[in-house]
Parts: C-alpha cells; sequence; structure tokens
C-alpha cells in the first residue's frame, strides 16, 4: 500500500483539546511529554465502557460478562502493542511509579542484603526512589551507570566493569524525560544476562515516539503509561510468565492467583482500560490512513505504521526545533543535536544564560504555550548537570500533531521573551 499524504488537520480533529484558546490563538501543547492530549477514541471507548459494560468480572449476568470481555480484548491490544506475544503476561495499574513500587516489592523477596542494584544518572524519579527504598529496607548496594554531559549518552564501556555477579537488577529507563535520549537499551539487557541479573525498562517516554518490541529489546519488564500515548491515566506492565508466575503477589485473599490477574491490586479501572484501547486503536488508525498498512494488516503492523508515521512527522518537528534553538544566543540545548534526531525522541530541554527557567516558562504559558520546567522528576540527571538548584531546565516536548508553525510561534516567543528582558 502506498502512504497517503500526512493530513495534519485530520489528525488534529481527533483531539477535541487542541480546540481551545488563547487570547483568540490555538493554544500550543507542548507539555506532551507530562501528558499529552487524549484521542477521541479513547474518549468514546471509556465513555462505551462506563455505559455498557459498568460491572465487576465474575458474574453470570450480561454486562459482567461483556466487562470481562473487554478486559481480556484490552489485555491483548497492550500485548500487541509491547511486541509480546502472551496477553497474560500484561496487567496494569495507577500509574509507572505504582506498578514499580509494587514490583519492587515482589522482587525484593528475592534479593539478600549485599547483592546489588544498578540503576543510572538518566532516569526518571520513578526508576529510581522505588529501588533505593528496597535497598535500604533490604541492605543492598546500589550501583550508578554515568552518562556523558556532553554527549548525553551512557558510558556503555562501563558496564563490564559495573555489573558484577552480585548484580541482581538493573534498572533503565529506554528514552529520557528531559535530555531526549534513547539509550541503548539491548547492550545494558546484555550485560545483565550475561550475571543473571533482571532487566528493567521504564518505556514512558518512550512508547509514543518509538516502536516498543519486548522480543528485541530482551527484557524481563517493561513498563509505559498511556496518558503519555493518547490515552488515560493508566499504566501497562509487562512481565516475563516465567519470573511473574513464581513472584509473590501483594494482594488480599480474595483475588486470582493466576495471571493476568495475580499482581492486580483490587479492582482495575475498567474505562481507563478502554481508554487504553481506544488510544492504541488511535494509532493503528493513523498506520492504515497515512502509513503503509492495510486494514486487513494484523494489529501489529497497523501499530507499527502509526509509530513510524507519527516519527517521521516528529522528526520534521524536532529539527525545526533544535536548529532554531540552537540559533538564540546563550541558549543550550541539553541533549542529541538535530543531526541524531533518528536515535532521540522530541523532548527538546535548554537552558538559557542568566535566565531562571520559571521566568521563561511563566512567560510563554502567558503567550498561550504550554510547556514544563525544573527537574520534570529526572532528580539525578539535574544533579549530574549541576541545575538541580538552578532552576532546572525549560522543557518542550512536541507530538504528532502539533505543526511547525507551532514551532515557529513559540521561537518567536522566545525572541520576544529576550527583548523584554
Amino acid at each position: 500500500m502506498t502512504a497517503r499524504s500526512y493530513d495534519l488537520e485530520r489528525v488534529r480533529s481527533h483531539f477535541p483539546g487542541l480546540s481551545r484558546l488563547h487570547a483568540n490563538e490555538p493554544i500550543i501543547f507542548f507539555d506532551n511529554p507530562a501528558g499529552t492530549q487524549i484521542a477521541c477514541e479513547a474518549m468514546n471507548r471509556m465513555v462505551d465502557a462506563m455505559t455498557y459494560v459498568n460491572a465487576n468480572l465474575g458474574g453470570k449476568f450480561k454486562s459482567s460478562i461483556e466487562a470481562e470481555t473487554m478486559v481480556r480484548e484490552v489485555h491483548a491490544i497492550a500485548s500487541d502493542f509491547v511486541g509480546a506475544s502472551d496477553p497474560e503476561e500484561i496487567f496494569f495499574g495507577q500509574s509507572m511509579t505504582a506498578l514499580t513500587f509494587a514490583m519492587s516489592r515482589s522482587l525484593g523477596g528475592l534479593f539478600a542484603p549485599g547483592d546489588e542494584i544498578i540503576l543510572t544518572r538518566m532516569d526518571h524519579d520513578a526508576n529510581i526512589t522505588p529501588w533505593v527504598m528496597l535497598a535500604e529496607e533490604r541492605g543492598l548496594t546500589i550501583r550508578w551507570l554515568d552518562f556523558n554531559p556532553e554527549t548525553f549518552r551512557y558510558d556503555l564501556s562501563t558496564l563490564d566493569e559495573l555489573i558484577r555477579p552480585k548484580t541482581r537488577l538493573v534498572a533503565i529507563n529506554h528514552a529520557s524525560n528531559v535530555l531526549g535520549t534513547v539509550n541503548d537499551v539491548s547492550e545494558v539487557v546484555r550485560a545483565a544476562k550475561s550475571v543473571g541479573a533482571f532487566a528493567y525498562i521504564d518505556a514512558v517516554q518512550s512508547a509514543p515516539h518509538v516502536l516498543l518490541d519486548i522480543k528485541k529489546l530482551d527484557c524481563d519488564f517493561l513498563v509505559c503509561s498511556a496518558y503519555k500515548f493518547y490515552g488515560p491515566h493508566y499504566a501497562i506492565f509487562w512481565g516475563r510468565r516465567s519470573i511473574l508466575e513464581n513472584l509473590i503477589a501483594y494482594n488480599v485473599r480474595a483475588a486470582s492467583p493466576l495471571l493476568p490477574f495475580k499482581f492486580v491490586m483490587g479492582t482495575t479501572n475498567r474505562e481507563a482500560l478502554a481508554g487504553i484501547r481506544g488510544a492504541i486503536e488511535y494509532i493503528e488508525w493513523l498506520g492504515v490512513e497515512f502509513g503503509r498498512a492495510e486494514v486487513e494488516a494484523t494489529r501489529r503492523d497497523r501499530i507499527i505504521g502509526g509509530i513510524e508515521v507519527m516519527r517521521a512527522h516528529e522528526e520534521i518537528l524536532m529539527r525545526r526545533l533544535i536548529d532554531g534553538l540552537s540559533q538564540i544566543k546563550g541558549l543550550c540545548v541539553l541533549g542529541p543535536g538535530s543531526s541524531e534526531c533518528h536515535d532521540r525522541v522530541p523532548t527538546v530541554s535548554f537552558v538559557l544564560d542568566g535566565h531562571n527557567p520559571m521566568a521563561i516558562a511563566t512567560f510563554l504559558g502567558n503567550c498561550g504555550i504550554n510547556l514544563w520546567h525544573g527537574h520534570n522528576y529526572a532528580v539525578e540527571a539535574m544533579k549530574r548537570l549541576g541545575l538541580l538548584h538552578k532552576g532546572g531546565v525549560v522543557r518542550i516536548g512536541p507530538a504528532h500533531y502539533n505543526s511547525t508553525n507551532e514551532i515557529d510561534r513559540l521561537l518567536g516567543a522566545l525572541r520576544e521573551y529576550l527583548a523584554k528582558a
């Protein structure tokens, strides 16, 4: 199938939130790394779930049976999204943070005092603090994988020294939520597997922009959040069946001891599950409408097509943004440059000499441009860059529904800020 031309207006029509105005102009949503706007497909699925399958599971009546069918369908869809082959390896939770805290407790029972956990200086705190707290409780040792503050990439040459026979788990992000770097996770996983350690991947920032494929990553666990890819505030967890089946799940006695429900603490948010389904269906629509996927293709192929469509448009936005920022005197982009857009996500952070990130974000917010400032929960990265106590960074995160005109409006507003400052 020949791909159709990308129609940005049709894409934007799927996101009612994008119609909001500020001073008679459309608000620019560049706060996407913290949470994207939600697609109509996700909203509609949520309304349907609350209207027609609003019942607990396990009943012998129609709405309960339909609710159970819907839940199992969402497990299969999420499994396709991450590239898994077993829907029962998938479960869901409130957030990536909540799921990681829960899993850290289950895994902690396998670790003994003196065992080691590898964390990174680039990760979001949700993939750091749960493991640090576990280490404090169980007498484990934390060792750190550092990154180069000039290349914004991990120094993988230290892996053989860092990961040792006592290593029990390596926790790493697939993509940085402040630097935009897409990390070479496979190398880290290889090193972890060489000593029998678990590989735990935070894919929250990569999921909206990069195809997830747990078979290629060869990791043991992967977590991502649907509200980062056009769905509701709910998170997806994938774990290797052979490991999950042998872990203790912190749950109530009445809960099922079997996958995929073993690690579900209480009643799941089924309207959120339906929203995840709708978000993934939206990505499938992109793959069919503007990509090379056929309607009759497998769901996985439609997802691949949708990610490719988003990726192609986002690379255009990234280059325009990074090149434009680089022309501003005194401004430093923190992350891979425009020549490396093939190997980064469109999360672009910067600092500007003599200017507080909050002041810049406030000015831009008053111009109707939504973005974030501060540490963005990447506390270790900000410490490594010497920015934690300097206000952090200004973070811009275009998504596939943003336009080059919006990039230009941002750059113009920055120049206006400097002229007034």
